[in-house]
């Protein structure tokens, strides 16, 4: 960062003068975004990667490295929201999906690419003693809470604020007016006792508990170990079907956190980098629960979609999990995660600032706040607060950007598997770089 961004004297001016240095810095990108403004509303098909003035445009991925249409590069930790797990252009991958291609695709029928990874998924988690596959991991949420719905004949779901399970389960503070009209019932996620409560009142037309063992777009909040217990112990009792929602943290063990914690949800929702980083998604879980999509039988349940067996998916999900997600890799880069939020924490606490970084193994967030985070209640129900921080989280990531280092606008970070120590030595570098320099602003911010 210049020197002269340390004249800024109250966070409006900072973070006028950080976009006014991005706007010059990135005129293709610009350009870009207003042709694409005349075909899709606010040139956005994806509402997450939209952040002001506007978004960065991609020419290319290599490795950790990305390159915008402008020629500037950028390490990414943002991991494509952890379905980049396998950075960019892995050969293994790129290989996987070449002969696939070449093969034909759309190919109207099973293909030899399927079966084999529904068996690596089963033979890893747990929960999984059947699955079935679909295209993301909004579908695979809508999918297990609507087969908990019919197999138990109840119509109400229960789920967590500040949970996400894709685009139509939404339940930020705000919510959400396009959300799956289920009936649902709200908790506050890691109280215990408040949700047990709140499953042994609506038993009676409960289907299902959904819940994320971290959530993710929440800020990187893990669930104790004694919460997922609890609603394991209470789904029991009132025969309510529990959903972890692992899109995320399937990444966390080869077996995902289910297996790290020993306890085993009744069905697993999938997604992400387990299609090799091509569209995917996966539901599964008990045999009684499943069975019920076995086509043979006279009760069965269709499951439609064009693009369930998609053969690149397939294909590429299969080397991924074959050939390059080796237990050792997975644990080397959970480590590697573990270790940088630790330094990002020690650059916290050195610095006397209200930062802190949440999370578990490769996938981090960094939240300028006091005391401990255990929901999302504890750092964003204040309006007035969460306004001067949103300004706040925009300069950072402003400057993030000016210093070569791409993550979400929320603070959000997901390693792959190509990112290095040295990679990591330049984040923190940032960070550190970015408390000295924005120290009063973000005192002046949080309060």
């Amino acid at each position: 960062m210049a020197d002269d961004l340390r004249l800024n004297t109250d966070l409006a001016s900072a973070l006028a003068e950080a976009e006014a240095r991005y706007r010059a810095a990135n005129p293709k990108s610009l350009a870009r975004h207003e042709a694409a403004a005349q075909a899709m509303p606010g040139g956005n098909t994806r509402t997450v990667l939209h952040y002001p003035p506007f978004p960065l445009a991609w020419a290319k991925g290599e490795g950790a490295t990305l390159t915008d249409l402008d020629g500037h590069r950028y390490t990414d930790f943002l991991g494509e929201y952890t379905a980049g797990l396998y950075g960019h252009s892995n050969p293994v991958i790129q290989e996987a999906i070449r002969t696939a291609l070449a093969d034909g695709i759309v190919l109207g029928g099973p293909n030899r690419y399927e079966a084999e990874l529904a068996v690596e998924l089963c033979r890893r988690f747990p929960s999984l003693e059947l699955v079935r596959f679909c295209n993301s991991g909004t579908e695979a949420n809508l999918f297990a809470l609507s087969t908990a719905r019919a197999v138990t004949g109840r119509a109400k779901i229960m789920a967590f604020r500040g949970g996400y399970h894709g685009g139509v389960f939404y339940y930020g503070l705000a919510g959400s007016p396009i959300n799956v009209p289920f009936p649902t019932v709200l908790a506050r996620y890691n109280d215990a006792q408040g949700a047990v409560a709140a499953i042994a009142r609506e038993a009676d037309d409960l289907a299902a508990v959904i819940v994320e063992p971290m959530q993710g777009s929440g800020g990187c909040i893990p669930a104790a170990p004694e919460f997922l217990a609890a609603l394991r112990e209470a789904c029991d009792r009132h025969g309510v079907v529990l959903i972890f929602d692992e899109v995320m943290t399937s990444r966390l063990s080869p077996g995902g956190r289910q297996a790290l914690l020993g306890i085993t949800p009744d069905m697993t929702t999938l997604g992400k980098y387990l299609g090799g980083g091509l569209s995917f998604g996966a539901f599964g879980g008990a045999r009684r629960f499943m069975d019920r999509y076995d086509p043979q039988r006279s009760d069965a349940i269709a499951h439609a979609g064009t693009f369930n067996n998609n053969v690149l998916s397939m294909a590429a999900g299969v080397a991924g999990l074959t050939r390059v997600l080796t237990p050792d890799a997975l644990a080397s880069l959970n480590a590697r995660g573990d270790r940088l939020r630790e330094r990002l924490n020690d650059v916290a606490a050195r610095s006397g600032l209200p930062v802190q970084a949440t999370g578990c193994g490769s996938l981090i967030n960094l939240h300028f706040h006091r005391g401990a985070i255990e929901a999302v209640e504890d750092y964003a129900a204040d309006a007035a607060r969460n306004a001067r921080r949103s300004q706040l989280a925009r300069l950072f990531h402003l400057d993030m950007i000016a210093a070569g280092q791409y993550l979400a606008l929320r603070g959000f970070m997901a390693l792959s598997l190509p990112i290095t120590d040295a990679d990591c030595d330049r984040l923190v570098g940032a960070v550190e770089e970015f408390l000295a320099v924005r120290g009063p602003l973000i005192e002046s911010a949080v309060g």
